[in-house]
């Protein structure tokens, strides 16, 4: 991408993101779907959030979002003008499905993109869709609660589930480079997601024991700049295997983990579970 200091106000057929002020990185624990039209605390502190963000001197001008539900062979990004929003649910009331998020692509911007991130152990750029996807709910449930003038082009990294870890956190670092272009690098996921042991009685501060262990490990992690040793999480054996049966929902923390500078700090919101086994711990790293 240029080196060029020339302010730019949206997209454009040329896709150039300027150098300007470093963006954070976050990773946002989604939980339910639900949680995109409630008012629970949850979508409250996605709103402040977002807030927060819009009046920094210089907003987000493209969000990069790796969600936990686009998995692909390789990965892919998103590049089409107007992503459709995805329902990737079901059992839910017809006012989650009546949700829309009508943020712009940016398919100039995922080209450039595309062309600067290498996919691991290759040469081979990241693959585009122009076509098959757009924003699933792992996008659109925190980002419209974020930014919900939808104004703000988005664009979708899909992941390779068949790859190991470091792999994630290898792109991560890649996507690094971003964050001095304006780019609002967003994970979303759940540090602890099983389905299959929720309880919907549990409260916001009650969960199972392997789930407060798992999610603590995670955080101190976090919290001890140990970011590579994210990877290592398999390695809780009998823990990990419970916390995550499979781990599509904590792979997006390692590509926001990897696109970490070491002069970040981490500031944790959203601790506390859902159903006692999804854990909603988000961090943003500036």
């Amino acid at each position: 991408m240029p080196e060029t200091t020339t302010s730019q106000s949206g997209p454009d057929a040329s896709g150039d993101l300027p150098l300007t002020q470093r963006m954070p990185v976050l990773f946002v624990g989604h939980g339910s779907p639900m949680n995109a039209i409630e008012d629970n605390r949850w979508h409250q502190s996605w709103q402040t959030l977002g807030r927060e963000l819009l009046e920094r001197a210089q907003p987000p001008r493209l969000i990069l979002c790796i969600s936990a539900h686009w998995l692909t062979p390789g990965w892919q990004l998103t590049a089409m003008s107007q992503p459709r929003t995805i329902h990737d649910f079901g059992g839910f009331p017809q006012e989650l499905f009546d949700q829309q998020y009508p943020a712009p692509g940016w398919p100039a911007a995922a080209r450039l993109i595309s062309q600067s991130v290498a996919q691991p152990d290759s040469s081979h750029p990241l693959g585009l869709d122009e076509i098959s996807w757009g924003l699933d709910h792992g996008a659109w449930s925190v980002l419209k609660p974020m930014f919900p003038q939808a104004n703000i082009p988005v664009i979708q990294l899909s992941m390779d589930y068949s790859r190991p870890a470091a792999e994630h956190f290898a792109i991560g670092r890649q996507l690094s480079q971003l964050r001095e272009r304006g780019v609002l690098i967003v994970g979303s996921g759940n540090t602890v997601h099983n389905l299959r042991t929720m309880r919907r009685d549990a409260a916001d501060n009650q969960a199972y024991d392997w789930a407060i262990e798992f999610d603590r490990v995670t955080a101190d992690h976090i919290v001890q700049r140990r970011l590579s040793a994210l990877c290592d999480f398999q390695q809780l054996g009998a823990v990990a295997q419970m916390a995550h049966p499979s781990w599509e929902h904590y792979l997006p923390l390692l590509y926001a983990a990897g696109a970490v500078h070491e002069d970040d700090e981490p500031r944790f919101f959203n601790e506390g579970f859902q159903g006692a086994s999804i854990a909603m711990r988000s961090v943003l790293w500036d």
